[in-house]
């Protein structure tokens, strides 16, 4: 990495938005300013409401210290994007660092740094969350090639979106980074104390389900799991900590149809970040039952506190759980994910689960990610 000091501009979601999207550009901001000048540019709108399916978009916690973040995009007004690249020509930073996660956010980032770098050497490397999106849309393969088209380099969270970009950008460099740990939650509690500030029972089995409730993110699987026979004998607890991010009505009928009402706690309010650390401390085992996926923060999270995971073996989450070794991989159906949850406690493996984790996390570091940002600009 060279010496001198970049002008880094990051363009996307931030403070006071919430979720995993700020919670990342918010922590690479911070791994970044150790040695450049670092700002951020986020939303002042960042989707139409029609498309935001949550209660709020916004965090109630304290802005990121240290951290310098401007609400200057909307996302949804074309004439704000020239206003807004005029500035960025004016900063001309050296890098230009965005996520991509949807083809409709492909026009506006697409134009901005089309119109914010032309004339200068400015670089752009994108993080590509998605390239092929969960949820399909019209518009999204035009939105997409649109979006890529004036993108220097990019950054792959997994094999299947590496895979993903090379149908679109077949040349242009690109590396596969996995997602970094998400360390940014607190320091580990202990299994007690976590339960005790839940109000959770001691000496129970509890998995935990957790992040926005969304179809491809499989609660309905695991909602039928849980009235297989095995985890009713193990008295294995369930908690599914997150908010809805489609029609509760379902997963409501699914719980009293099963009759799980006693066996799985439903907190389904946003969990703000100071209370992250109580729920994955507080768990046993992470289950992750996609039914499609890229990569997931949830695995990072789990990886930070050093809890096992059960994920079903679809797209990146199987990269990042070696099956048998820091928790077990599963196809995506309630047979199989239960049967996955009772090997992990019939077989007793927290121990050495454990012990994996806090050996395998180590290759997740913020520090990889940035070097790799600068050997793609410098290189691309």
């Amino acid at each position: 990495m060279a010496n001198t000091k970049k002008k880094i501009l990051l363009l996307g979601t931030a403070y006071p938005y919430r979720g995993g999207l700020a919670a990342y550009n918010e922590r690479l901001a911070e791994e970044l300013q150790q040695t450049d000048d670092v700002e951020i540019w986020t939303f002042t709108v960042q989707y139409p409401n029609f498309l935001f399916p949550g209660k709020s978009q916004f965090s109630t916690d304290p802005p990121p210290a240290h951290l310098r973040i401007k609400r200057l995009i909307n996302a949804v007004n074309p004439l704000n994007w020239l206003v807004v690249a005029r500035k960025i020509r004016r900063l001309n930073p050296d890098i230009i660092i965005t996520k991509y996660w949807l083809p409709i956010m492909g026009p506006a980032l697409g134009t901005l740094l089309r119109l914010g770098k032309k004339g200068h050497q400015t670089k752009v490397i994108a993080i590509l969350d998605n390239v092929v999106p969960h949820e399909k849309r019209p518009g999204d393969v035009a939105f997409t090639k649109y979006f890529l088209k004036p993108v220097d380099a990019f950054i792959a969270m997994s094999q299947s979106v590496l895979n993903d970009l090379r149908q679109f950008e077949p040349n242009k460099k690109a590396s596969l980074i996995p997602h970094p740990i998400y360390d940014n939650y607190g320091p580990l509690l202990s299994k007690e104390a976590a339960r005790t500030q839940l109000k959770l029972q001691p000496g129970k089995r509890y998995i935990l389900f957790f992040g926005f409730i969304r179809q491809y993110k499989g609660l309905d699987l695991l909602l039928q799991a849980m009235a297989d026979e095995r985890m009713k004998k193990l008295d294995v607890h369930a908690i599914v900590a997150g908010e809805y991010y489609e029609d509760a009505a379902p997963y409501q009928q699914l719980l009293e149809t099963l009759q799980l009402g006693d066996r799985v706690l439903m907190h389904t309010d946003f969990i703000p970040n100071e209370a992250v650390k109580n729920y994955f401390c507080a768990a046993d085992l992470v289950v992750q039952p996609y039914k499609s996926a890229t990569q997931s923060g949830i695995s990072q999270i789990a990886y930070h506190f050093e809890k096992p995971m059960v994920v079903t073996n679809v797209g990146g989450l199987v990269e990042m759980v070696p099956h048998g070794v820091v928790g077990f991989q599963c196809d995506p159906n309630p047979a199989a994910i239960a049967a996955a949850i009772e090997q992990y406690f019939v077989e007793n493996r927290e121990a050495d689960m454990v012990a994996a984790l806090q050996k395998e996390k180590l290759q997740y570091s913020w520090s990889r990610l940035a070097k790799e940002i600068h050997i793609l600009a410098d290189n691309s």
